[in-house]
């Protein structure tokens, strides 16, 4: 069942986890290097011990997959797990003038005062990014975040390298190429950059006429993160398999610091024990091939039932 393989990783970091601390001040069990392989035939990986949002999970895809950094695409699928970044870009800014959001993040956790206001000035924002053009196009850009690397990596000559379409069409004409990768981690942008990329790089692999892909992912928040990781990756695979006329193989997910925050140690412990349920089956619409062509509602999951979510704070 591959379930087990991310609840395994949770029981293995309960077991065996160092106590270290963190970019956030929360403080971690972490363990470094750890490896999980999810094959796609045995049904589609996302949780079923508690509720995953998958429509977030396809809009964010979709929005890497279109090259596209500004929020607004996500705002209009209902999709805020990108806010913070933009909202604390604006509040820094000059035509801010609404009340004082310093350390905005980790007050907004601690003073529920506070957090009300956080959350009626951040609602105000997204309204605006959504209602007037020229103030997303100046706060709504998000700048080099994974939808401009795969697809718009620049270099020193200037250019730009879509890396999405020139990988896809390896695997079309090379399919046993061992360069069939996405990078988005470039060096030269990480100290600009809000967050450096977590999953930093990707690899297909084609044999016996099914796609695989691996994912090697730098910084994985075990709790919050990973499930969401998970099934992107995989959903990510079923998209290219498609495009390249291949059947799906597994999705192989490579942990660099692997980690459960101080403050959700409560909420795995009651995750593990719950029974995992039967994982639904991914539907793409079958009039479609091109990534490009894909929308919300070409992708869907069938028969997904799974127990009621666990809520835990974001660590910032």
């Amino acid at each position: 069942m591959n379930e087990m393989e991310y609840l395994n990783l949770e029981r293995y970091v309960l077991d065996h986890g160092h106590q270290k601390g963190d970019r956030t001040n929360t403080g971690t069990l972490s363990t470094f290097g750890y490896q999980m392989r999810f094959d796609l035939n045995e049904g589609f990986p996302i949780l079923t011990t508690k509720k995953v949002p998958f429509g977030l999970i396809k809009s964010e895809l979709l929005w890497f997959l279109k090259g596209d950094t500004n929020i607004k695409f996500l705002l209009e699928h209902n999709n805020h797990i990108w806010d913070e970044w933009a909202f604390e870009k604006y509040v820094n800014s000059n035509d801010y003038s609404g009340p004082d959001m310093t350390d905005f993040a980790h007050r907004a956790e601690d003073d529920e005062k506070f957090n009300q206001i956080y959350q009626t000035q951040k609602k105000a924002f997204c309204d605006q990014i959504l209602s007037d053009d020229n103030f997303a196009n100046k706060y709504g850009d998000l700048g080099l975040v994974y939808g401009s690397q795969w697809r718009k990596w620049k270099t020193s000559s200037g250019e730009t390298i879509d890396q999405i379409h020139d990988v896809i069409e390896q695997i079309k004409n090379n399919p046993n190429s061992r360069r069939l990768i996405v990078s988005a981690w470039n060096p030269e942008d990480i100290p600009s950059m809000a967050l450096p990329p977590c999953h930093t790089m990707f690899q297909f692999y084609v044999a016996n006429g099914k796609l695989s892909c691996q994912l090697y992912q730098r910084s994985a928040d075990i709790f919050l993160g990973v499930p969401f990781n998970i099934a992107s990756y995989a959903l990510l695979t079923h998209l290219i398999a498609r495009e390249t006329g291949l059947e799906v193989g597994d999705f192989v997910h490579t942990l660099g610091d692997a980690h459960i925050y101080s403050n959700h140690l409560n909420q795995v412990n009651e995750q593990l024990t719950r029974t995992p349920l039967k994982a639904p089956t991914l539907w793409l619409n079958p009039a479609k091939t091109k990534l490009a062509d894909f929308e919300m509602n070409d992708i869907k999951l069938v028969d997904y039932h799974a127990q009621s979510a666990i809520k835990a704070p974001v660590a910032v």
